[in-house]
């Protein structure tokens, strides 16, 4: 036995009871990866979205994050699995993940801000009136002396010994002297702003100007769904939350997400218009849209979409030992179409 191999087997065994294998590099494990049914991503991403990490999807809105995700559930759901939906805006289609493929039955539903049924919101009513005072009064009507139509001449006086005893006043007509006078100050009429309510059209309940409510009912469910265990995958829907609202959750939060979701071996997704976890999420992946699909030039057949790999930790370690020849290099990104459920039948 050579000489290093024996000062390594001496330090193992002087650390043993602190440090065991202190020299001994830890084995090669495999991450867990779960198909999202969509082969062209499947070989971008070596079988699919790995299991027991946080996955942040980055796409504008009809980018394809939904459309992923939900694949990516029926594959899991057909499986006899559990799966939870967070919906934070209340945008998820019950019709659109029964025709994705998704079992419903195992599919937990969470709408955030949502009033229950029995406390139901009546929308605020709109009405608008403005005083006659503000509005402009109409122009007079000659009388029958000038133009040979109008009321009759006996009321067309009417307001004038008003207006010749305003003319009268005392502090009209009253003497003038070479001292300054007190001047009385006369307050000006204010008009009060009118305050416009929102529209019947927009609940006030899921569609507010600062969301901050809604996320931090949705963050506290992802904890305790995490902490609960059962769920094969858990999908964050933040798409539709502005990126300077998301940016405003703290980086621990994500790291708390990531490591709760090892440890209870679930797929953590995250659609978002920005990147917000950072290196706490274990594959972050973008997706663009392209233009859409017609096979007639009214009918819609689907959409193309391009998705794009920006991180993934969980990868083959590199070889320190540099070829002579430069390797091909592996494609980090894939189209991917998705039809309509029409464009078969056509």
């Amino acid at each position: 036995m050579s000489s290093a191999a024996i000062l390594r087997s001496q330090i193992e065994a002087a650390l043993a009871d602190r440090i065991p294998s202190a020299l001994t590099p830890p084995a090669k494990t495999i991450r867990e990866a779960v198909s999202t049914g969509i082969a062209a991503i499947d070989s971008v991403l070596d079988g699919g979205l790995p299991v027991g990490a946080v996955t942040e999807m980055i796409g504008a809105e009809c980018s394809g994050r939904t459309a992923l995700a939900l694949s990516f559930l029926a594959q899991l759901t057909k499986a006899e699995r559990v799966c939870a939906w967070i919906d934070v805006s209340n945008a998820l289609s019950p019709e659109s993940a029964a025709a994705s493929g998704i079992d419903l039955k195992r599919l937990l539903w969470v709408r955030c801000g949502v009033q229950p049924a029995s406390q139901p919101v009546s929308p605020p009513q709109c009405d608008f009136a403005l005083p006659e005072k503000y509005l402009a009064p109409p122009a007079a009507k000659r009388g029958l002396h000038g133009g040979g139509f109008g009321p009759h001449p006996r009321t067309e006086t009417k307001g004038l010994s008003d207006g010749v005893s305003d003319l009268l006043r005392r502090d009209a007509v009253a003497p003038r002297c070479a001292e300054p006078q007190r001047r009385i100050r006369v307050e000006r009429e204010t008009v009060e702003p009118h305050i416009f309510l929102p529209s019947k059209r927009h609940s006030p309940s899921t569609r507010t100007a600062k969301p901050w409510s809604r996320i931090e009912q949705a963050l506290r469910v992802t904890d305790l769904l995490l902490q609960a265990g059962g769920f094969s995958a858990i999908v964050l829907d933040l798409g539709s939350i502005a990126p300077e609202h998301v940016s405003r959750i703290p980086l621990a939060t994500w790291f708390r997400y990531g490591a709760a979701a090892e440890r209870s071996r679930t797929s953590v997704l995250l659609l978002t218009q920005h990147a917000c976890s950072k290196s706490s999420a274990g594959l972050v992946l973008r997706l663009q849209a392209r233009p859409p699909l017609s096979g007639e030039s009214t009918v819609l057949a689907g959409l193309e979409r391009h998705i794009e790999v920006s991180r993934q930790r969980f990868t083959e370690a590199s070889v320190k030992v540099v070829p002579f020849r430069k390797p091909p290099q592996r494609a980090s990104g894939a189209d991917w179409q998705s039809k309509t459920a029409w464009a078969a039948i056509r």
